[in-house]
C-alpha cells in the first residue's frame, strides 16, 4: 500500500501577484516622472537629472516584460486578507448542496439499476444467444478489451473511470495553451476569484505523475473492499463527496493560518474511502508498497495517519495538504459510524418521491410503461 498527499504546485501564488502590482506602481510612477524631465530638458541641470531614472527605466523593462511573458497565473485582483471567513459562505453552500446531491444522484442510480435488472437479464440472454451464432472473430480487438472488462471485480470496474478521468487531466497539464485554465479550475486556492468549482475539479488533478500513480494505486488497491462493502452507487457518492469537503477543511485551514496558495490531488478522498475500509475492518493487516515485510493493522494504520496529519495542520508542515487529508479521513470515519445510518439508511422517502415521479410524471411513462425508458 502506498500513500500520497495532495501536493501544493510551486507556482503563481498571491505574494507574487502582490509584488508585481507594486512595482507596476513603481512603473507608472516612472513614466511620469520622464514626462517631466522631458519638459525641462532644455535646463543646465536637466542631464544630472536624467541620468537618475536611468536604474528605473530598466527595472520597468524587466517587469514589462515578466508581466507579458509569464506563463502562469490567472488574472485576478489581489487576495483578499487571510482571515476574510466570509469568502467561505459560498464553499460550505456547495460543500454541502454538493453533498445532498451527490447521496441523491446514487440513489436515483441505484434505483434505476434495480429497476432495470429484470429487464436486462433477458437482454442479456438473447445478447449472448446471437453471440453464439455469429462467427468468431480472431484478432478482434474490441473483443478482447470486452474479456477483459469482464475479467475485473465490480469493484476495480467501478473506479476505472475515476482512474481514466485523472490519467484524462493530467495530460492536459502537459498542453501549454491550457496552463492558465488549469490553474483557474483544476488547482483549489481560497484566494481565487473561482472558488466552488475547483473544489470537485481539483481531486481529479494531478501535476506529478508518480503523485497521480501512487493515488491511484491505492484507489485501485482499496476499491474491492470500499465497493463490497458500499455498493458502487453508495462509493461514488461517498468518493465525491469526500473531495469536495476535504478541499472546503484545506479551505478552511488555509483561512485560519493564512498559508495561502493552491493545492490539487486526489488525496482527500481516496482517505475518506481509505478510512471506511479501515474503520469497518480494523483487524485487517496492512503493509507499505516498499515495505511489504511489516504489516499492521488497519486500525493502527488510520490511527497514525489521522495524528501525522492532525501533526502536520498544527505545526504548519507545508509539503502535504495536511488539513484535506485530516478532513477526508474524518468524514470516511463519521460516515461509517453515523454518516451511513443518517443518510442512506434514511432515503426511502426520496425513493419513493423518485417512484411516484417516475411512474406518474416521468416523460413517457405512463400505467401500462411501468415507468421504464
Amino acid at each position: 500500500m502506498a500513500w500520497r498527499s495532495c501536493s501544493v504546485l510551486p507556482i503563481l501564488s498571491g505574494e507574487y501577484v502582490l509584488r508585481s502590482c507594486g512595482r507596476a506602481d513603481r512603473w507608472r510612477h516612472t513614466v511620469q516622472q520622464r514626462c517631466g524631465f522631458r519638459k525641462e530638458a532644455r535646463k543646465p541641470e536637466s542631464r544630472k537629472v536624467e541620468e537618475k531614472p536611468g536604474p528605473a527605466h530598466t527595472d520597468t523593462t524587466e517587469v514589462a516584460h515578466r508581466r507579458t511573458t509569464a506563463p502562469y497565473g490567472e488574472p485576478q485582483a489581489p487576495p483578499t486578507p487571510p482571515r476574510a471567513f466570509g469568502r467561505l459562505l459560498k464553499p460550505l453552500l456547495f460543500t454541502v448542496g454538493f453533498t445532498g446531491c451527490s447521496f441523491a444522484s446514487a440513489t436515483i442510480w441505484q434505483y434505476e439499476s434495480l429497476k432495470s435488472r429484470v429487464q436486462s437479464y433477458f437482454d442479456e440472454v438473447r445478447a449472448d444467444w446471437m453471440e453464439k451464432m455469429r462467427p468468431s472473430k480472431r484478432g478482434d480487438v474490441r473483443k478482447e478489451i470486452n474479456q477483459w472488462w469482464t475479467s475485473l471485480s465490480e469493484g476495480q470496474r467501478t473506479v476505472t473511470g475515476i482512474i481514466a478521468l485523472n490519467a484524462l487531466v493530467f495530460c492536459c497539464w502537459r498542453v501549454p495553451s491550457l496552463q492558465r485554465s488549469m490553474i483557474k479550475y483544476f488547482t483549489s486556492n481560497p484566494a481565487s476569484k473561482t472558488l466552488c468549482s475547483p473544489m470537485l475539479l481539483s481531486t481529479f488533478s494531478h501535476y506529478s505523475f508518480f503523485h497521480m500513480a501512487a493515488n491511484m494505486y491505492v484507489l485501485w488497491s482499496f476499491s474491492n473492499s470500499a465497493v463490497s462493502m458500499l455498493g458502487r452507487e453508495q462509493f461514488i457518492a461517498v468518493y465525491m463527496s469526500a473531495g469536495v469537503i476535504s478541499t472546503f477543511a484545506s479551505y478552511v485551514s488555509k483561512t485560519l493560518t493564512g498559508r495561502l496558495g493552491p493545492s490539487l490531488g486526489a488525496s482527500g478522498a481516496i482517505m475518506s474511502i481509505l478510512a471506511v475500509v479501515c474503520t469497518k475492518m480494523p483487524e485487517a493487516k496492512l503493509a507499505i508498497i516498499f515495505l511489504p515485510m511489516f504489516t499492521f493493522t488497519a486500525a493502527n494504520a488510520l490511527k497514525a495517519i489521522v495524528a501525522m496529519d492532525t501533526a502536520g495542520v498544527v505545526l504548519g508542515w507545508k509539503f502535504f495538504d495536511h488539513a484535506a487529508h485530516l478532513g477526508g479521513a474524518l468524514f470516511g470515519i463519521w460516515y461509517v459510524l453515523q454518516g451511513h445510518e443518517l443518510i442512506w439508511k434514511n432515503r426511502e422517502p426520496f425513493v419513493k418521491f423518485w417512484h411516484d415521479l417516475r411512474t406518474r410524471g416521468g416523460p413517457g411513462s405512463g400505467p401500462d410503461s411501468g415507468g421504464s425508458n
